[in-house]
């Protein structure tokens, strides 16, 4: 994958370069099987890729030389060979979430007017990998490496909603330690606004579910006073959660409606990275049912961070 914005985004050629018509015609056979994700008569896959049967014939049997078809004998459906299994895998493991989704952030930034970023699930919880500043003069700045709260940020309760319960649970238990450590070491100093308690398992269950049920999270106020901030998950090819697209900024001017425009393209964007990914129409990941689906919704959520 090339790192220009544009050759990462689009798989196009340029209308200079010339290719080869027959394989593009016949290319829509093979897209008809992908989409529909299983056997298909011959008829039906013509129909689906607007030629004759008659047409598509000859280009079925040429992809079953290949390799990249086979028919069933019994019912005479055709299904994706061994080799495009192949190259399925190939494609998988040389699919990188980061390297996808990061020249989609400076346009997302541009669109929204806010700064917006990648966190990744690391060994202290989410951590952001990839920023982008809004172009207004007036917004927040990220850190790159910037850990953030399980409990108190929009991109630690997008991964805890579609992690394994009991990995967060522990992680929970993990952050009540480290809290109440930090407030033995250092006490709160005089003038701030008291931090509000971490949640109970079951409390903070139930915000996971509304992560879960708008496919998105958001934060507002919890732990800057007058910054916000939302998420919106991206999925790998098992349904599992693999990035956080984030976006954050001062309260005033952030829209963090769950179908407002924020989150409208948080939500487009991390779908459009977890399509290239492979992810599953609807996906299962981490003991959550149907996860990846229910990521097409729109949230707000602001997202202040644990150093």
């Amino acid at each position: 994958m090339a790192s220009s914005s544009k050759s990462s985004v689009s798989t196009r050629e340029s209308p200079a370069q010339r290719g080869i018509q027959s394989i593009e015609v016949g290319g829509q056979l093979l897209r008809a099987l992908v989409h529909h994700g299983r056997p298909m008569a011959l008829k039906d896959l013509a129909r689906e890729a607007d030629m004759t049967a008659a047409k598509a014939h000859p280009y079925m049997v040429s992809f079953g030389r290949l390799g990249l078809i086979e028919q069933d004998g019994a019912s005479g459906h055709y299904r994706l060979g061994p080799l495009a299994l192949q190259l399925g895998l190939i494609g998988l493991q040389q699919a990188d979430p980061v390297h996808i989704a990061t020249p989609l952030m400076a346009p997302l930034a541009e669109q929204i007017g806010q700064t917006v970023g990648l966190a990744v699930w690391g060994a202290r919880g989410a951590t952001m990998v990839h920023i982008a500043e809004a172009p207004s003069p007036v917004h927040v700045s990220l850190r790159h490496g910037t850990v953030f709260s399980l409990t108190r940020t929009a991109s630690g309760r997008l991964f805890a909603a579609y992690l394994p319960p009991a990995e967060v649970r522990q992680m929970l238990e993990d952050e009540r330690r480290r809290e109440k450590q930090r407030k033995a070491d250092a006490p709160a100093p005089a003038g701030l606004p008291p931090v509000q308690p971490l949640p109970s398992w079951s409390a903070f269950e139930a915000q996971l579910d509304e992560v879960r049920a708008h496919g998105a999270s958001r934060s507002e106020n919890e732990v800057i006073p007058g910054v916000s901030a939302m998420a919106a998950p991206v999925f790998d090819h098992t349904g599992a959660i693999v990035l956080a697209v984030t976006a954050i900024g001062p309260s005033g001017i952030f829209d963090t409606r769950w179908a407002g425009s924020v989150a409208t393209a948080l939500v487009r964007c991390a779908r459009q990275v977890s399509d290239r990914l492979g992810t599953p129409v609807r996906a299962e990941p981490a003991g959550h049912k149907n996860a990846a689906h229910a990521s097409q919704g729109p949230s707000n959520m602001p997202d202040d961070a644990e150093d």
